[in-house]
């Protein structure tokens, strides 16, 4: 891990987040959580997953041509954040080298569910909205998830999260 679960909830997924005008707690939690269970914070290749969420170039693609087209806006607000260059060259590397871009890409892959979010500490209710729009075809259990969770992301100030 070369930066702290702090770090990455402080100054990356909250920013990001107030950065797309879409801040929650839940929100928060969940994206820690997914870089706990996906890369343990830190791992940024498996195979064809990359980056801190370990996402695929075809749920990349799905992000931008299923659901980032419909929302105009929303894409163009995305597609400032990737370096200007390196996105055209090789638009994948940005969930590597680029973390707010490939948390603004991991936020859309669970907004594009349209489905309400659970309560931001319900630990298992992140972990089953993970599994099931995130990576549903996962090894990883929610079991695995809130492990995962209180193993490396959670805060010593959150010990009211919910099991």
């Amino acid at each position: 891990m070369i930066f702290t679960a702090d770090d990455l909830r402080h100054l990356v997924i909250r920013d990001t987040l107030h950065y797309l005008d879409d801040w929650s707690l839940t929100a928060e939690n969940l994206l820690l959580g997914t870089a706990a269970q996906e890369s343990g914070l830190g791992g940024w290749h498996a195979g064809r997953r990359v980056g801190l969420y370990h996402i695929t170039p075809a749920m990349h693609r799905a992000v931008w041509d299923k659901y980032l087209i419909h929302n105009p806006s929303l894409a163009s607000e995305i597609r400032g954040m990737a370096g200007q260059h390196s996105f055209l060259k090789a638009p994948h590397g940005e969930l590597i080298t680029n973390l707010k871009y490939a948390t603004a890409i991991a936020w859309m892959i669970y907004c594009r569910a349209e489905q309400p979010l659970p309560d931001a500490h319900d630990l298992v209710g992140l972990g089953k909205f993970w599994h099931r729009h995130f990576h549903p075809k996962s090894k990883g259990t929610v079991a695995d998830f809130v492990g995962n969770y209180r193993l490396l992301a959670q805060e010593k100030n959150l010990g009211q999260v919910a099991a």
